[in-house]
């Protein structure tokens, strides 16, 4: 879960404070994403994988189920104690994505869900420096959200500062065409490929939905600008209206995936 550079040490209270409710309300929703990029990359017994803005750890939990030896870092240590706690064995550092705490070539595999931006390309640079030749990366970010089924369930987000709402514009041009694929080019990976992730958030009713969306960074931005209360209720009402009889809420949005490989040496 990640800021711009220079900034990373604010994550924690945007995405910390709620780390709780982040990982039992709002995490749960990524599987799919996890899972689905997990099985682009061919995660597989005895890979050394790195989770990049590994968050709460959940994508950590999955792949070790792989049989992947794993190791995490993010700038939020209260979302590292969640992480920690899913997964004791693992190698999870509270740090900087732009100055990682491993050495060359270290890791088979790499992945960040929604952690490295359009805002943050050296992060990029650093993954690939601990990676093997040879070594795997996959990304994923948001992508053409204006289109997707569920835009209404971002719709709060755009309550925080304009420069804010601006920044977050700027974080997910990553999904745009082309754009991440000149992102990992430049930081020397090759064998780039685009592919569509699936992605749904899904909630037992609006307060839920609502207590799960204030738990993000995004949120947390929306809050210092309009405050709690007024989030919470404009969230519930966005939801309300998307209430379906014998259903959850359901919010499927556009996610892009990106695969690439570190060249042999």
């Amino acid at each position: 879960m990640s800021q711009a550079a220079g900034d990373w040490t604010g994550v924690d209270e945007g995405w910390g404070r709620k780390a709780v409710d982040f990982s039992t309300l709002s995490e749960p929703s990524n599987c799919r994403e996890y899972v689905a990029v997990q099985h682009q990359l061919g995660v597989d017994a005895g890979d050394r994988l790195l989770d990049v803005a590994c968050g709460a750890g959940l994508a950590i939990e999955l792949a070790r189920l792989r049989g992947a030896v794993c190791a995490g870092i993010d700038a939020s240590s209260r979302l590292i104690a969640v992480a920690r706690d899913r997964n004791p064995e693992s190698d999870l550092r509270v740090g900087d994505m732009h100055d990682l705490p491993w050495a060359d070539a270290t890791f088979d595999v790499a992945t960040s869900f929604r952690g490295i931006w359009g805002t943050t390309p050296d992060a990029a640079k650093e993954v690939y420096r601990v990676l093997t030749p040879g070594g795997r990366l996959g990304l994923s970010v948001w992508g053409h959200l204006k289109v997707s089924p569920g835009a209404w369930a971002l719709a709060p987000f755009r309550l925080a500062a304009t420069p804010k709402v601006d920044n977050q514009a700027a974080m997910v041009s990553l999904g745009r065409p082309g754009a991440g694929e000149q992102l990992l080019e430049c930081a020397g990976f090759v064998d780039v490929r685009r592919l569509s992730v699936p992605f749904a958030w899904e909630f037992p009713d609006p307060e839920t939905y609502a207590r799960a969306l204030a738990s993000t960074g995004p949120a947390y931005e929306a809050i210092q600008n309009v405050g709690e209360i007024a989030f919470f209720d404009s969230a519930v009402e966005q939801a309300r209206e998307r209430v379906r009889s014998g259903l959850p809420l359901r919010a499927e949005i556009n996610v892009v995936g990106y695969l690439a490989r570190k060249p042999e040496d």
